[in-house]
C-alpha cells in the first residue's frame, strides 16, 4: 500500500525564511530549517521530510527569487532525513524533465542515508525491467523506497573545528604527492586493525603514518570521496565503480569508506571520521588533497536515473550543443554545464565546504577543461577559473588541474592560469617513451627514433619542467610530474606488460588504454627468468630516479614505490578486490625497491637545488635562469649538433648550486644498451663528484675527481654530489 503523506503544519509566526543561501540551514532557535534549491525552470518544489516509517511531511517552498524556491521547514531539524519533489512540464527534448513522483537527492546535503536501488522506478521517464524505455513518457511509481535521502547535521563538534594553524602549508617546492586509493591504501595493511582497514579512519593509523613519513611524502591525494554510486553497465555485470568518479553528492563523504562503527552511528559519525583523520593527517605534518569530480554527475546519459540535478532543472545543470541536444565532453554519459551560473556556484560551495569545513589542503580537478569551457570553449579566463583563482579561501589552497577532457580541443595541458598546476601528461609519456619504448626498439636493434623532439632532447626537456608547456611567468613548479597514475598500468605492470589485460571488467578487453607507452622487457606477464626481471627492476628504478630528480612537483602512485602490480589490468575503475587493493606483503626485491624510493626522495630533501627549479630567491620571474649544466659522455658541454644526434642516448645533467653556496647534483643518463665510460665534467669550484645512488645493483663506488672517467651500467642512471 501507498505510504500516506502527512500535510506540514502551519508554520510558527515569525517563522518565514529570512534568507536563502543554497541548501539547508538550520534556526538557532531549534524551529526547523530554511530551504532553498534552485530549480529555474520549475512550478513548485516540495521538501519532503521522511519519517523512519517511510511516510513523508512535505511543505510547500512558496517564495521564489531567479530560480531559487525557498522557505520555512518546521520539521527539518539535526537528523532529519528529506528529499525534494519538483513539479513542472515534462519535455524531455527541451531538458523539461520535472517529475514530482522522484524523490530528488538536494545537491546541497552534507550527509546521505541509503544507497541508489537500481530499479524502473529510480528513472523520470518509463522504463521495463531491463531498464530501457521511452524518455517521451514519464513514470509515475514513487522512487522514495529506491533512493537516498539527505540528512541534516548539527555542527562539528568543537574538538574536529578546523583551526588556522593546524594545515601544514607545505610549499610547493617541497611537495611530493601521494595518490591513494580510501579504501585500497589499508584494506590489506596488516598494521591496521581488521575493523579499521579500508576506512577514513586507517588514513591516519600509525602502521599508515609510519610508511608515509619513510618515503618522505608530504601531501596525501586521495581518489574521490564524494558520495557517490555505479554506473547501470557495471551493475549489469555484478561489479562496481571503485574508483568513485562518478559523483551522486557533491558535499556527503562517501559513507561506505567510514568504519562500520560510523556507518552505524549515521551520517554524522560519518562525517567527523573523516574530519578526524584529515586533523591525524595534519597533526602528523601531511596534506591532504581531494580528487574531484565536477565535469559530469552519476545521472549519465539522457536515459539515466532520475536522482537529483535532473530532476531539478535538466535543462541548466547538464550541457547542451547549439541544437538543444545534449553535449557529452566526459564520456561519462553527462557534463555539467559551466556556462551556467549555478553550476559554477555549486562547485564553488562545495569546495569551500571541504576546506572549511573538514580542513582539506587543496584539490586535483578531474577532466577539468570541462569546467573551464565556455560558450565557444575553453577559455582560461572562463568566470570559474577566475573565481578559483581570487577567491580568499579557495585561492590559498593546492589546486591542480587534470588539463584535459574528451570534447573538441579538449586537451589543454599548459593552458590554465595561475595559481593552477597541472598533471603534465608530456612529461609522463615523455619519460616513458625514452625508459621503455624507445629503448625497445633499440634493444631489437632497430633504429632510434628520430621524430621531433622525442628521445634525449625530450627527456631532457621533461627533466628541466617542460618549458616548451608551461609559460615561464607560472614557474617550473606549475609542473605535477607522474609517470603512472590511477589510471593505466601501475609502474611494475608497465615494465612488465606491452597489452593490457581487462579481461575481469567485463568488456572483452576493450576499455583501457591501447597506448600506455610500456615494455614488457622480452616476456609477457610473469616470469622467474632473472634477466628479465633485473631489466625491468632497472627500469623501474630509472623511472622513478627521473621522477624523483626532474624540476617539478613529483607524484607517486599508492604502491609504485614497492611494484605493486595488478596483473596488467589498466583499468582498474571496477575492481573493488585484492586487483586494487595494495599487497602490502612484500617480497626481497620490493623491500629494496621501497629503500631506493625513501633513498631518492631523501636526496631531494637533502639538497635544495632538486627543489628551488633554478629559481634565485626574491629574482623577478624575467630574470630566472635554469641552473642545468648539459654535458656529454667525454665531459664537454653539450652542443647544437649533440642534441640532433637521432640516436644519442647518453646525457650528463648539472643541478648547479654554486652560486647560491648549495651543493651541486650530477645526474649520468645512460639510456643505451651499452655500458660506457663517462668523463664526469670539470668546473670551476668543483673538484670531487661523491656517488650518492644508482639503479643498478652493483653501486660500490668511491668520489671521483672531475675530469676522470666513471664506469655506467646500460639501461641505468647513477647520481652524484659535489661535497
Amino acid at each position: 500500500m501507498p505510504v500516506p503523506i502527512r500535510p506540514a503544519p502551519p508554520a510558527p509566526p515569525g517563522t518565514g525564511s529570512r534568507s536563502h543561501p543554497l541548501g539547508v540551514t538550520l534556526r538557532e532557535d531549534g524551529q526547523g530549517a530554511d530551504v532553498a534549491v534552485f530549480a529555474g525552470h520549475a512550478d513548485a518544489v516540495d521538501v519532503c521530510v521522511v519519517a523512519t516509517d517511510g511516510s513523508e511531511t512535505r511543505t510547500r517552498l512558496t517564495d521564489v527569487d531567479h530560480g531559487v524556491w525557498h522557505g520555512h521547514v518546521p520539521g527539518l531539524v539535526v537528523g532529519a532525513r528529506y528529499g525534494l519533489r519538483v513539479h513542472g512540464r515534462w519535455d524531455p527534448e527541451r531538458g523539461l524533465r520535472h517529475n514530482p513522483a522522484k524523490l530528488l537527492l538536494d545537491p546541497y546535503a552534507r550527509g546521505i542515508d541509503g544507497e541508489v536501488a537500481l530499479r524502473p522506478e529510480v528513472f523520470g521517464h518509463t522504463v521495463d525491467e531491463t531498464l530501457r524505455g521511452d524518455l517521451a513518457v514519464a513514470d509515475p511509481r514513487d522512487s522514495a523506497p529506491h533512493v537516498p535521502l539527505g540528512v541534516v547535521l548539527g555542527e562539528l563538534p568543537q574538538e574536529l573545528r578546523v583551526r588556522a594553524d593546524e594545515r601544514p602549508r607545505v610549499p610547493w617546492a617541497d611537495t611530493v604527492v601521494y595518490e591513494a586509493h580510501v579504501r585500497g591504501l589499508t584494506q590489506r595493511h596488516p598494521g591496521v586493525p581488521e575493523e579499521l582497514r579500508g576506512t577514513y579512519a586507517a588514513l591516519a593509523h600509525p602502521a599508515v603514518l609510519e610508511h608515509l613519513h619513510s618515503i618522505g611524502v608530504t601531501t596525501l591525494e586521495l581518489l574521490p570521496v564524494h558520495a557517490s554510486t555505479s554506473e547501470i553497465a557495471l551493475r549489469r555485470r555484478g561489479l562496481s565503480n571503485y574508483w568513485g568518479y562518478n559523483t551522486l553528492a557533491f558535499n556527503a563523504p562517501h559513507p561506505a569508506y567510514a568504519s562500520a562503527a560510523a556507518r552505524a552511528a549515521g551520517p554524522a559519525a560519518v562525517r567527523d571520521e573523516f574530519r578526524r583523520a584529515v586533523q591525524d593527517l595534519h597533526a602528523a605534518g601531511i596534506e591532504v588533497l581531494l580528487d574531484v569530480v565536477h565535469n559530469h554527475s552519476c545521472e549519465e546519459g539522457p536515459d539515466g536515473p532520475h536522482l537529483s540535478l535532473r530532476g531539478l532543472d535538466d535543462a541548466t545543470y547538464y550541457l547542451r550543443d547549439a541544437g538543444g541536444r545534449p553535449f557529452d565532453v566526459t564520456g561519462c554519459g553527462n557534463s555539467l554545464d559551466f556556462t551556467e551560473r549555478r553550476v559554477v556556484q555549486l562547485t564553488l560551495d562545495s569546495l569551500r565546504y571541504w576546506v572549511q569545513e573538514f580542513g582539506v589542503d587543496g584539490f586535483r580537478f578531474d577532466l577539468m577543461t570541462t569546467l573551464a569551457r565556455g560558450r565557444d570553449g575553453f577559455s582560461p579566463d572562463h568566470p570559474f577559473l577566475v573565481a578559483l583563482g581570487t577567491d580568499p579561501v579557495l585561492s590559498a589552497t593546492k589546486l591542480v588541474a587534470e588539463p584535459w577532457d574528451v570534447g573538441p580541443f579538449g586537451w589543454r595541458t599548459g593552458q590554465f592560469p595561475a595559481p593552477l598546476h597541472e598533471w603534465n601528461d608530456r612529461y609522463r609519456d615523455g619519460v616513458r617513451r625514452f625508459w621503455l619504448t624507445d629503448a625497445r626498439e633499440i634493444a631489437l636493434g632497430h633504429s632510434a627514433p628520430v621524430a621531433a623532439g622525442r628521445g634525449l632532447r625530450e627527456l631532457a626537456t621533461r627533466f628541466a619542467g617542460s618549458a616548451d608547456t608551461f609559460d615561464v611567468q607560472r614557474g617550473r613548479l606549475t609542473s605535477v610530474n607522474f609517470v603512472t597514475a590511477h589510471d593505466g598500468f601501475t609502474l611494475a605492470d608497465l615494465v612488465a606488460h606491452d597489452r593490457k589485460h581487462n579481461e575481469a571488467n567485463g568488456e572483452g578487453n576493450r576499455d583501457g588504454s591501447d597506448s600506455d607507452t610500456s615494455w614488457n622487457h622480452g616476456v609477457e606477464g610473469a616470469t622467474d627468468d632473472a634477466d628479465v626481471l633485473e631489466l625491468r627492476r632497472r627500469a623501474i628504478r630509472n623511472l622513478l630516479a627521473t621522477l624523483v630528480l626532474s624540476t617539478g612537483v613529483p607524484m607517486l602512485t599508492a604502491g609504485d614505490e614497492f611494484g605493486r602490480s595488478q596483473g596488467g589490468n589498466n583499468n582498474a575503475y571496477c575492481q573493488d578486490n585484492e586487483v586494487s587493493w595494495i599487497d602490502w606483503d612484500l617480497q626481497d626485491w620490493q623491500t629494496e625497491l621501497l629503500d631506493d624510493v625513501r633513498e631518492l626522495l631523501a636526496l631531494r630533501r637533502r639538497y635544495p637545488v632538486l627543489r628551488e627549479a633554478g629559481v634565485r630567491r626574491g629574482s623577478p620571474v624575467r630574470d630566472q635562469r635554469q641552473d642545468l649544466l648539459w654535458f656529454a659522455e667525454d665531459g664537454r658541454p653539450m652542443t647544437v649538433e649533440d642534441w640532433h644526434q637521432a640516436d644519442r642516448r647518453i646525457l650528463q645533467v648539472l643541478v648547479d648550486g654554486r652560486d647560491r653556496g648549495h651543493d651541486s647534483v650530477l645526474v649520468v643518463v645512460n639510456g643505451g644498451p651499452r655500458q660506457l665510460d663517462v668523463t664526469l665534467p670539470t668546473l670551476e669550484g668543483v673538484t670531487t663528484f661523491v656517488p650518492r645512488w644508482a639503479s643498478t645493483p652493483d653501486r660500490r663506488s668511491r668520489p671521483t675527481a672531475a675530469g676522470q672517467a666513471v664506469r655506467v651500467a646500460p639501461w641505468s642512471v647513477r647520481v652524484f654530489a659535489t661535497p
